[in-house]
């Protein structure tokens, strides 16, 4: 595949992939209105997941290699690394995204989870000494302008527990950032479609500590309607998405990536307002704007 093709394909897994991505907000939603809460959701999307990711591990080492392969041959301490990152950003992440969906508007909660580049980019100041650029502070100083705007905005029309709600979303926002940092490396070492399946598995197991520990998984509550969403859930909104997001992130990089997933929180937005009624109003509009400008400046490259 020459570099265009490589470049079109890359684009177009990125658009689809935020697209599927951007539904989980709205089918989560969806679930507690079914009576599930985060931990349930949690448990019952990993464990619907988890079987297309081992076979897809099984099909990659049962096919035979091509002569360009990545090398794929782990130690110990390798699976052990890669755990750590699927504690990072399937585990973590989701539990924390999971729990602040219990508090906030799926707006609000995307809006906040958009920010992650930022914390990308100081992180990786902080880690691999990247450079910060004087776009940084400019797009940090609107986006989170924005992003208060919307919390006053929701805090005025609903009353919930918005501080909170985004203090948990930000939490995990942090967390993905150091796993789309740390990623990077082992998706070039592996494949993008090795690493995904080996990272998701992992943290499968997490997952279902966390279940045992933590929660009686019963399933007769559970209503035919609520299958449904978390069998969405699970495939159309977390499976798909997060291979071609991956391989997105191989083909043209994280930068190009995250400039894709501006589109994101408008159809989020979209969603939440026609699907869950979720109240929006002018305000609520203008900080979303800001939040989604301040991100598009510091993701878009600078011509030379």
């Amino acid at each position: 595949m020459n570099i265009l093709n490589t470049r079109h394909w890359g684009f177009g897994l990125a658009i689809i992939g935020t697209g599927l991505f951007s539904l989980k907000s709205i089918i989560i939603k969806l679930l507690y209105l079914q009576g599930l809460q985060a931990g349930e959701v949690l448990v019952w999307r990993m464990a619907l997941a988890v079987p297309f990711y081992l076979g897809m591990l099984l099909w990659l080492n049962l096919r035979p290699p091509a002569e360009d392969a990545p090398k794929t041959s782990l130690t110990l301490t390798d699976f052990l690394l890669i755990l750590g990152l699927g504690f990072l950003g399937y585990y973590l992440a989701s539990w924390l995204d999971l729990m602040s969906l219990e508090l906030i508007s799926a707006q609000l909660e995307r809006l906040v989870l958009f920010t992650y580049p930022f914390m990308v980019a100081i992180l990786g100041f902080l880690f691999f000494k990247q450079a910060l650029t004087w776009r940084l502070g400019f797009s940090l100083l609107i986006t989170y302008a924005g992003i208060w705007i919307v919390m006053g905005q929701e805090l005025k029309l609903t009353g919930n527990a918005v501080i909170l709600g985004t203090s948990l979303v930000l939490g995990a926002a942090l967390s993905f950032s150091l796993y789309v940092l740390f990623a990077k490396a082992w998706i070039h070492r592996l494949g993008s479609l090795h690493f995904t399946s080996l990272a998701m598995t992992a943290s499968s197991v997490i997952v279902f500590v966390h279940g045992a520990v933590f929660l009686p998984l019963e399933w007769a509550h559970i209503t035919a309607l609520a299958w449904f969403w978390l069998l969405m859930l699970a495939v159309v909104s977390t499976v798909i998405p997060s291979f071609m997001m991956t391989e997105a992130i191989a083909c043209i990089g994280p930068a190009q990536t995250g400039v894709i997933g501006t589109l994101g929180p408008i159809f989020t937005m979209l969603l939440a307002i026609l699907w869950l009624q979720e109240p929006f109003d002018g305000l609520m509009g203008l900080g979303a704007l800001m939040v989604i400008m301040g991100v598009g400046v510091l993701m878009t490259p600078v011509k030379s």
